[in-house]
């Protein structure tokens, strides 16, 4: 993750098994239609688990690298894997991060062009419901279509390619 470099589109793996493949998949779609793209792994981002003891003891140094990377891209795509019928915990706990730095929550979020995708073992669906109502409720512009996957119905080029393409017909948030 290099700060100091925006992207067009900035692919956020949330786990580093088959969703950071995927991720890399969505990246070089991206790249494949003009756009650079960087992979995001959020497991290599040093952020503790959010709770309200560990805010007490202070913002944590990996943040600020982290709001920097994803505010200078003006475009997401997040992969992420389904974890009991929800959000992964290391997203989750990452946007409860960025949620409580500054005065409005939704700074980040508010107007970003998000599409969603899943590599899931228990199905994916639940996943999708729950991010798309808290990326909505942040204010992020979710892409209607979403990609859902898992070994038995493997993402498709095809799909990939056409979800970056309905991200990037989205007006991009301001960076």
């Amino acid at each position: 993750m290099n700060s100091q470099t925006s992207t067009d589109v900035l692919v956020i793996a949330a786990s580093n098994g088959e969703n950071l493949k995927l991720a890399e998949r969505f990246a070089k779609a991206a790249r494949g239609q003009g756009q650079s793209a960087v992979v995001l792994d959020l497991t290599m981002v040093a952020l503790p688990l959010f709770s309200p003891r560990t805010l007490s003891n202070g913002t944590p140094a990996a943040l600020a690298g982290l709001q920097t990377t994803l505010q200078a891209a003006p475009r997401w795509v997040i992969c992420a894997p389904e974890y009991n019928g929800s959000i992964p915990p290391v997203l989750t706990s990452a946007i409860a991060w960025l949620s409580v730095q500054g005065d409005d929550f939704r700074a980040l979020f508010n107007g970003r062009p998000i599409a969603m995708a899943t590599h899931s073992g228990g199905g994916g669906h639940t996943l999708m419901t729950a991010l798309r109502l808290q990326l909505a409720h942040l204010g992020a512009h979710v892409v209607g279509r979403q990609l859902v996957s898992n070994n038995a119905s493997p993402a498709k080029d095809t799909s990939i390619a056409d979800l970056v393409t309905r991200l990037l017909r989205l007006p991009p948030a301001d960076t």
